[in-house]
């Protein structure tokens, strides 16, 4: 093991990009970019010129940050959001997931007929059209169940392919959804479903944090994140995040909890290490040693991609639904919960975040079966 790889070293060095970007955003032009963007890019470069491993190679702490510390995220940042916003945006964003997951099996029907991947791809090329269609309406948990069960993971290279290929194509559209809200907005206006929060926002940015308050955060996520695994393991089949969104939600409403300084704070770091973490998986150089098979798979995710993107945001433009709403629905088809929550934060939308989270759960079981169904059906 090179010192590169060194568990020590890296997490240091995710921090380190996360302290950068945070410095450049306070900067103009770089400002406009934002902080969650930044540090994807940044480590993005970093792990193609080896200043740190790509995660496509593995390592425990990028486990560990999609395992342990994106959940731990995704409670913290629920801790202070009213469940109010759950009355104004649940309806509009459950409509523009499905639509979203519609556009999503559109474009793997479109891509199938139009790329023919099974010329390069072969006996396999359903089952990663199932893969991509399960990923692409709830996240990678889909990704992998349809995965598994078709036995692509017993072809290294093909499997590596179809992973680089789903963050390569995938990352950009989750920078391109935190940019686009604001152009569209300036140019074609949306009445949002709660004003923007930007002053209560760089309060709660700089809040200040005690002991007593960061124990307290801490150990309730922790606790959280044991009784879901408890209950998921002992009497509920279904997934921990949704056990660990409920806590969460409960938890927000007890005044102790709401009066808690640091969750804004320390939700939003672990937020930020996980994009981080999801920039090392774009890794170019995976893609080089498999040729025609590499072109095959860009060609057939980015016409999925932009035939999702057109249906949400084309739909979505005509029903005149809040630009901000469309992007986390598009992240929360795209991405999953995580991504959906990044990408409400990023956008200053606190109403968006249980929302986000909630479709993007309700995704992790829509897309499996939609995945299925698709390879089955193809």
């Amino acid at each position: 093991m090179t010192w590169t790889q060194d568990p020590i070293y890296i997490s240091g060095m995710l921090c380190v990009f996360v302290l950068l970007s945070v410095w450049l955003a306070k900067f103009k032009g770089w400002k406009t970019i934002g902080t969650p963007i930044l540090v994807i890019l940044l480590t993005a470069i970093a792990a193609n010129f080896g200043v740190i491993p790509t995660a496509t190679h593995g390592n425990p702490v990028y486990t560990g940050v999609f395992m342990y510390l994106a959940p731990m995220g995704i409670f913290i940042a629920l801790l202070e959001v009213d469940l109010k916003s759950l009355k104004k945006a649940g309806g509009p964003i459950l409509l523009m997931f499905c639509l979203g997951g519609i556009g999503t099996i559109v474009g793997v029907l479109v891509a199938w007929f139009l790329i023919q991947p099974a010329a390069e791809i072969g006996s396999m090329a359903n089952a990663v059209a199932g893969m991509y269609t399960g990923t692409y309406i709830g996240g990678s948990i889909n990704f992998n169940a349809v995965a598994l069960s078709y036995h692509v993971n017993e072809n290294a290279d093909l499997f590596a392919a179809t992973t680089v290929v789903d963050n390569l194509i995938g990352t950009p559209w989750i920078i391109a959804t935190l940019i686009l809200p604001k152009y569209l907005q300036k140019f074609f206006p949306r009445k949002k479903l709660i004003p923007e929060t930007n002053d209560a926002q760089n309060i709660k940015v700089e809040e200040a944090i005690s002991i007593a308050g960061l124990a307290s955060i801490l150990g309730l996520a922790f606790l959280a994140m044991a009784i879901s695994k408890f209950v998921t393991q002992s009497f509920l089949q279904i997934p921990e995040i949704i056990i660990l969104t409920t806590l969460a939600l409960i938890m927000a409403q007890i005044p102790f909890i709401k009066r808690l300084s640091g969750t804004h704070t320390i939700g939003f770091f672990l937020i930020l290490l996980f994009l981080a973490t999801i920039g090392t998986l774009c890794d170019v150089s995976t893609l080089s040693g498999i040729g025609d098979v590499a072109s095959t798979l860009v060609l057939f995710v980015t016409i999925i991609i932009l035939i999702h993107g057109l249906v949400i945001f084309g739909l979505g433009a005509l029903f005149k639904i809040d630009w901000d709403l469309i992007a986390v629905a598009s992240q929360a088809n795209v991405g999953g919960n995580t991504t959906a929550l990044a990408s409400a934060e990023s956008l200053n939308r606190p109403d968006l975040l249980i929302p986000g989270v909630l479709v993007g759960s309700f995704g992790n079981a829509l897309g499996t079966y939609a995945g299925f169904f698709i390879a089955g059906m193809l």
